[in-house]
């Protein structure tokens, strides 16, 4: 299965994975399942860092690395991605979590997440 983690499942599988449920931390370490993690991410992370936020003290460029290394796919934001937003309802307002929700539309991949508020999106949205 093809999964796209949101910002702070990202945040805690590599920086706190105790704060990751069981079921987050069994699809993640699956060896059968495809980890994704998408560009919008780590302009959130950089965005926030930059703005002093305690919950984002991580450098993005460090970040991306360890992500690749230990084999998660990076998933950039296409035009398709963008356009695709107009056809949400209006859950939620933040930009971020709109566009993880458009791609994992898009294209067709899993978006886990540990918010309530995301989960209520249509579509493949899986709340861990």
């Amino acid at each position: 299965m093809k999964l796209l983690l949101d910002t702070h499942l990202l945040l805690w599988a590599a920086g706190e994975p105790d704060r990751l449920s069981e079921d987050a931390l069994t699809l993640i370490s699956a060896q059968d399942n495809e980890l994704f993690f998408s560009a919008a991410s780590l302009w959130e992370i950089a965005i926030n860092s930059g703005l002093g936020r305690d919950d984002f003290q991580v450098d993005a460029r460090l970040l991306r690395r360890g992500l690749l290394d230990n084999g998660y796919s990076e998933l950039p934001i296409g035009s398709e991605h963008a356009v695709a937003i107009d056809c949400l309802p209006p859950i939620h307002k933040d930009p971020f979590d709109r566009i993880l929700v458009a791609q994992a539309t898009v294209e067709g991949i899993t978006l886990l997440t540990a918010d309530a508020l995301v989960a209520q999106y249509p579509g493949p949205v899986r709340k861990v």
